[in-house]
């Protein structure tokens, strides 16, 4: 929803870049092309990039998801942060989107690492219960249709396993969420989203103003 982080002015903005993001090349070119799409506000922050590959490092994950790939930024952020064994689940259902992210991933030397599965979301995800793969991933990513966002999150609760991460993007949803009059189906759906986290005894919480908002769910 926002590329930038939220509430920050132009020159903050601009200092914050010049100071944090060491962003690699291939994904500054892929964030240009991207920013000539109609679409471009779907990519997400590099800072926002940045802190996710940081805090899969830090998790030592290996198996990771990604719902909602659009142009293929996290998930290409996050297969660079993996080790060479590591691999990302990419759930998507546009062919002309991740085509790019495709052309990305493997000019990054990484589309060996990223399975991108065309088809709704929650039927992969349903697919990977049903396989018994419960607790066997170290960190999701979810950036999909906001509407579902509940139902993602209850699969990779069950996916993710304990002590594993699952970030959530646009909780803030350019600060929406805060207005009383906006009675949008997405707004309302993130807001009851937030309530649902805030209250969840299964997980530790923290709902960070970076981008357009970040939570990170961490399994208990």
């Amino acid at each position: 929803m926002n590329e930038n982080t939220l509430g920050l002015s132009p020159d903050l903005i601009a200092y914050l870049h010049a100071n944090s993001p060491r962003e690699p090349e291939i994904l500054a070119q892929l964030r240009a092309e991207t920013a000539s799409l109609p679409a471009s506000r779907m990519q997400i922050a590099p800072e926002q990039g940045q802190f996710m590959a940081w805090l899969v490092t830090l998790i030592g994950a290996k198996r990771t998801l990604d719902i909602g790939v659009f142009t293929g930024y996290s998930a290409l952020v996050v297969a660079l942060a993996l080790p060479d064994d590591g691999q990302v689940i990419a759930c998507d259902r546009d062919p002309q989107s991740t085509t790019i992210a495709r052309r990305y991933w493997q000019a990054a030397g990484v589309a060996d690492k990223i399975d991108l599965q065309l088809a709704p979301a929650l039927d992969t995800l349903d697919r990977l219960l049903a396989d018994q793969q419960q607790n066997s991933f170290d960190f999701a990513f979810i950036d999909a249709d906001k509407c579902n966002y509940a139902n993602y999150y209850d699969r990779c609760l069950q996916l993710v396993r304990s002590g594993g991460v699952i970030a959530i993007d646009n909780v803030l949803w350019s600060g929406r969420v805060a207005d009383a009059n906006d009675t949008d189906k997405r707004t309302a759906a993130i807001r009851a989203f937030n309530a649902q986290l805030q209250s969840d005894d299964r997980i530790d919480l923290s709902l960070l103003p970076i981008a357009d908002g970040l939570t990170l769910a961490r399994k208990r």
